[in-house]
């Protein structure tokens, strides 16, 4: 098997030439293959005095697919560095994008084979592109390429520095959007990154607010699947979906109304709703994977929530069983559970058989909670001005006493 070797006598590309063209013709007798060789460098070494990068590029990757199947990794990834830097050279963005794409066109065509290779190719031809747009386009194809590789572990890092990303690359919406559905697929199948993936399911529907209804309506699933997300994750008991554009146009979707209103249910209304619901819509939410004892402990513990926003500070323990449908006994062990999810922060009255709430969460956070906001922020400032007035009328006094007795004194 040829192997890649450097010499001082030729120059990296040109070494790189002569490794591709031995390699395609080492099947070939001498006689044949000598000549095609030394024609091989020869329109390799033109290209390059006529700096025609591209046209270079084009010819060096001609027997890509033979070299991927017989070099070894350590040579490939020598190979492709010569290539990608090649990218370096061009005189114009244009030409250093049409280059990147022949690269990248090369590498992602077979992706189950080596794939952790073909992906630090393209990291490395990413890193050797200026043009933020082009680097963008890089990526989008690394995305593609791990996902279909199975080696998502390795790009799964770089989400971290995604603003950065953004920042930088400057992109248009509809780019962003299919970005964020990209990320939120692969952290989809990638055990432990459900919230992750969720985030990034949100950040793509928020991309359709302020657009027509027409490209709008190409959220349709994916907005279905957030809500279903949603009411399946046992954890999270807030979310602004209700407001959303792309969401909202499910209400008066014909096949995905009562998915939209299983979402209204859980976010503004409490387990009597949700049983009478389930009780119509059994086969509905079995088609979505929800299971119904799921569903229950979930809007028991909103609605407990719920309960404790509402409330003038206190809640009963009547209330909790009638709202929650447990027994007496069951009450404390369910004002227990919404502490530790910590939807809650009260104590428990034994004696007077109320919980005293001290805070609670709101399932959504819109106009009203706002306004709710403000106008306990102007009581506490009204309330903090009193006690400021009050301590310095107690200074003035005390400042006064001291000058009262030095006259007894003198009497």
């Amino acid at each position: 098997m040829a192997a890649l070797v450097e010499t001082s006598d030729e120059d990296a590309t040109l070494a790189v030439a002569r490794f591709t063209a031995e390699m395609a013709w080492a099947n070939a007798g001498p006689e044949v293959a000598e000549p095609q060789v030394i024609h091989y460098i020869e329109e390799a070494q033109s290209y390059m005095l006529e700096r025609r990068w591209s046209d270079l590029v084009s010819l060096l990757l001609t027997s890509a697919d033979l070299i991927f199947a017989n070099s070894a990794e350590k040579d490939l990834e020598c190979i492709f560095t010569v290539i990608c830097n090649l990218v370096t050279k061009a005189g114009s963005p244009d030409e250093a994008l049409a280059m990147a794409e022949q690269i990248v066109t090369k590498v992602t065509q077979q992706p189950s084979d080596k794939p952790a290779l073909r992906l630090r190719i393209l990291f490395n031809l990413y890193n050797m592109l200026e043009n933020p747009y082009s680097k963008f386009l890089v990526y989008e194809r690394a995305l593609k390429l791990a996902a279909n590789g199975k080696v998502a572990d390795l790009i799964i890092p770089s989400f971290k520095k995604m603003d950065a990303f953004l920042k930088e690359w400057n992109i248009r919406k509809n780019n962003q959007r299919d970005l964020f559905l990209a990320i939120s697929n692969i952290l989809k199948d990638n055990k432990g990154s459900a919230k992750d993936s969720y985030s990034f399911l949100l950040k793509y529907l928020a991309t359709f607010d302020g657009e027509d209804a027409y490209t709008t309506s190409e959220a349709k699933e994916e907005a279905v699947r957030a809500i279903i997300e949603f009411v399946k994750a046992p954890d999270m008991f807030q979310c602004d979906l209700l407001d959303m554009p792309a969401v909202a146009q499910l209400g008066k979707d014909g096949k995905y109304a009562l998915v939209y209103r299983l979402l209204q249910i859980f976010l503004t209304q409490r387990l009597d709703s949700y049983l009478e619901f389930q009780a119509a819509n059994s086969a509905l939410l079995k088609s979505y994977g929800l299971v119904h004892e799921d569903c229950i402990t979930k809007m028991r513990l909103m609605s407990l929530a719920d309960l404790a926003s509402k409330g003038s500070g206190e809640v009963s323990y009547v209330s909790v069983r009638d709202t929650l449908r447990v027994t007496d006994d069951d009450v404390e062990f369910w004002i227990v559970r919404a502490i530790s999810a910590k939807l809650v922060d009260c104590k428990m009255d034994q004696m007077r058989q109320v919980a005293v709430v001290n805070r609670s969460t709101e399932r959504v956070f819109g106009p009203s909670q706002w306004k709710e906001l403000h106008s306990r922020l102007s009581v506490w400032k009204e309330n903090i001005a009193n006690i400021i007035r009050n301590i310095q009328k107690a200074n003035a006094a005390a400042d006064q006493a001291p000058e009262a007795l030095q006259g007894m004194a003198v009497q």
